[in-house]
Formats: structure tokens, C-alpha cells, sequence
């Protein structure tokens, strides 16, 4: 489930080419998710690893994650008071 939330999540990615024709690209649905590279490749392979990233943060925080295309991601994820009152 968590690769095709990964894969769903990139397929929403904006590129633009900056001026000195290197790339950025970020995932709106997904804030702070942003990434560059000299190639176009170069960012979506930047960008897929900074999603990972994002991913890991928010779950191990229990953050609320963006449902995409469908993929929740929410279910099952204990938030920050549930994991608490375990002790």
C-alpha cells in the first residue's frame, strides 16, 4: 500500500524548469515535498526520496496524511495521544 501511495503521489508532481534549466518539482498534496535536479530525472528521483522522507516523519509523529487518489494511508497509524496512553 505504501509504494502505491509513493507511486500515486509522484503521478501529482509539478515540474517546472527553472532559468538556468535545472528542474524543481513538488507534490502539492503533500506540503513541503520539493526537490531539484540538473535533469528532469535527476528531480523526480530527488523528489521520490524526499516523499520517503516525508512519509516517515509524518507517520512516526502520526501525522494526518493526504489521501490520494483514493490511498489512505491514515488507517491504522496510531496518533501522538494513542501512543501515549500505551505508556
Amino acid at each position: 500500500m505504501l509504494s502505491q501511495y509513493i507511486d500515486k503521489a509522484m503521478s501529482r508532481a509539478v515540474y517546472d524548469q527553472l532559468e538556468d534549466k535545472t528542474y524543481c518539482g513538488r507534490i502539492p498534496q503533500c506540503p513541503g515535498t520539493i526537490a531539484f535536479g540538473r535533469t528532469l530525472y535527476d528531480c523526480q528521483s530527488e523528489l521520490k526520496s524526499v516523499l520517503e522522507g516525508w512519509l516517515l516523519v509524518k507517520i512516526r509523529h502520526g501525522d494526518h496524511l493526504p489521501i490520494i487518489e483514493g490511498v489512505n494511508l491514515n488507517k491504522g497509524i496510531p496518533t501522538l495521544k494513542e501512543i501515549a496512553a500505551r505508556g
